[in-house]
């Protein structure tokens, strides 16, 4: 099987974070987090510099797991992403993960080069696309 990578992505009203993992060793890492007005770019370069078999996109619902405005504006930002990116994409509910990320960082030493709560965010996404079944993935 050939290496290839998978990106998770927490997208964000100001900033956004990247997280990567190979399908091979299905680890994701924090990657950087940029400016989601640059969001979209930044992720067709790194694409284009690297094997991306897929991207995954963190889907925010409410507790109930009902949609809210966010979950709206999310599925707007997605669909603009798509028609600049030829790379399949998948939604993975983001629960909690930004709340889980800020409690990472702040109650341990987590430190890693070019992360942050966004990017540490979107690899928790990323994490939780890996460890799930296949038949319960969601296509964009």
């Amino acid at each position: 099987m050939e290496a290839k990578e998978i990106l998770g992505l927490d997208v964000g009203a100001i900033r956004t974070g990247i997280a990567r993992a190979s399908n091979v060793a299905r680890l994701a890492e924090p990657l950087m987090s940029v400016p989601t007005k640059d969001a979209i770019n930044t992720v067709r370069k790194y694409t284009s510099e690297h094997q991306v078999e897929a991207i995954v996109v963190g889907l925010p619902r409410n507790l109930s797991g009902e949609e809210t405005k966010q979950t709206q504006w999310i599925r707007e930002w997605t669909d603009k992403a798509k028609q600049k990116l030829a790379t399949p994409a998948y939604w993975q509910d983001e629960a909690l993960t930004s709340e889980l990320a800020a409690r990472k960082i702040q109650t341990s030493k987590f430190k890693h080069q070019n992360s942050d709560e966004h990017s540490l965010a979107a690899a928790i996404i990323l994490q939780d696309f890996l460890d799930g079944a296949e038949a319960d993935r969601m296509t964009v």
